[in-house]
């Protein structure tokens, strides 16, 4: 069980990587590196003599096919250490499901051209879409592991008040919500880079400018309603967390959102170059694990309690078995 657990917070490791190494592909214009051919690469395993942006969406294909197996890995070591029911089991499937919807968009958008300087409402709309479901991966592989750590009786779910429970589910939408504005932002900013931050500012409220140009506006006043709506749920959740882990999760959160709000700003200013974009997403992909993580904390009794509220003859062959 340790070692699966282990394996599952290396493989979301390195699909956070492997996400990264998408927005280097989006932000450089090297989608189309490979042309319209998928799985191929201009018609070949590994094309000759392959220009920059032809690398960089090869090496993005091959870590992307890797994270795939990864993932499989995971879901079939998860059907021998589990049994039916338990929950790193359940969360395991829904990553490899969820994975392969990731693959079928990427596949999308190579054979729809949807990359290079392609700026259509469909791009934006399938990127948006991406994002969301990379968000669902990337929780539903951090729950993989959270509850990898579990026995089949220590995972047992705490009745939360409503309020906090609408609180998180909100909170959930919210941030995917977020992400999927974010990515929509990054495109506009790849495609139509402003020279200065006042043309940039000017160009956003330009009844003639670019749709994506003009949504640019969303993301800022998303991320601030949600920056509010983040610290209040997670000041709620410290209040109810029962243990020093939910707390110091929720005290994180806080952290992280300013953290990634204040590299938004950055970004901003600098005129969204692509270290910097990478470091947002970083941030924000951070935010979101830990969210996820608070949500289980809170939701779920560690072992040690459970055990401590059973009686001893029950408990002790279960922390020897552990």
């Amino acid at each position: 069980m340790i070692h699966f657990r282990r394996f599952a917070w290396g493989v979301l490791g390195f699909n956070v990587l492997v996400i990264l190494w998408g927005a280097v592909v989006r932000a450089t214009g090297s989608g189309a590196g490979c042309g319209d051919h998928w799985p191929l690469c201009d018609g070949h395993v590994i094309p000759p003599d392959p220009a920059l942006a032809t690398f960089i969406e090869l090496f993005h294909r091959l870590t992307s096919g890797l994270a795939l197996i990864l993932v499989v890995a995971m879901w079939i070591a998860a059907r021998r250490v589990f049994i039916p029911g338990h929950r790193a089991r359940r969360f395991a499937g829904a990553s490899l499901v969820l994975i392969i919807v990731e693959s079928l968009i990427g596949a999308f958008i190579v054979v729809r051209s949807l990359t290079g300087m392609d700026d259509s409402a469909l791009r934006a709309a399938v990127i948006a879409l991406h994002q969301a479901n990379t968000l669902l991966l990337l929780g539903a592989i951090t729950l993989t592991a959270w509850f990898a750590g579990r026995t089949a009786d220590s995972g047992a779910r705490i009745s939360l008040p409503l309020t906090l429970r609408l609180l998180l589910a909100l909170g959930v939408l919210g941030l995917i919500v977020l992400g999927a504005t974010g990515a929509i932002t990054a495109l506009g900013d790849t495609l139509f880079r402003p020279e200065t931050l006042e043309a940039g500012w000017q160009d956003k409220f330009s009844p003639t400018a670019h749709f994506l140009i003009r949504l640019r506006v969303v993301h800022p006043a998303v991320a601030m309603a949600m920056g509010v709506y983040i610290i209040a749920t997670a000041w709620r959740a410290y209040q109810h967390a029962s243990d020093d882990l939910g707390r110091k999760l929720a005290l994180a959160l806080s952290g992280l959102f300013f953290a990634q709000c204040a590299a938004g700003v950055i970004n901003v200013i600098l005129l969204a170059p692509v270290w910097m974009q990478i470091v947002h997403l970083l941030l924000a992909d951070t935010v979101w694990i830990t969210f996820v993580l608070l949500v289980a904390s809170i939701s779920t009794t560690q072992p040690s309690r459970v055990a401590a509220q059973l009686p001893l003859t029950v408990a002790s062959p279960a922390l020897t078995a552990k």
